[in-house]
Order: structure tokens, then sequence, then C-alpha cells
């Protein structure tokens, strides 16, 4: 079984990060849930994310959700 996380599979991980991140957006703004999973996917962030290089799938969806916050 290979374990590695690449380009090819790394849309796998990423839902359960965004998720998690669009609910502390969603309750520390009063956004819906919806315009919240909007938000981060069109942020820089989510930009950095989905591109396995940049080696951010390591960081979880709270020091994500600090990193979105801080741009």
């Amino acid at each position: 079984m290979n374990l590695d996380i690449t380009q090819d599979n790394l849309y796998l991980i990423l839902p359960s990060k965004v998720s998690r991140m669009a609910e502390m957006l969603a309750e520390d703004s009063g956004k819906s849930i919806v315009q919240a999973v909007k938000d981060i996917y069109r942020s820089e962030v989510y930009k950095r994310l989905e591109q396995e290089s940049t080696k951010q799938w390591h960081l979880g969806p709270v020091a994500l959700y600090q990193e979105f916050l801080a741009r």
C-alpha cells in the first residue's frame, strides 16, 4: 500500500481541513457555512494548500485558519 501524499491524491485530505476551517470561520464571523467555504476556497491559503509542493497539507485546520485570518 502506497501511503505517500502526491499531487494526484492530495485532494483526498483537503475536504476535512476545509470543512473544519469553514466551521471556525462561520462561528467567528457569523457567515453562513456555505459562504465560509467559498471564502476559504478563494483564499491564498487554499491556493497554497492545494499544491503538494508547499507541504501546507502538513498543517492542521487550526494553523491553516490562523494563517487565513492573518492574510
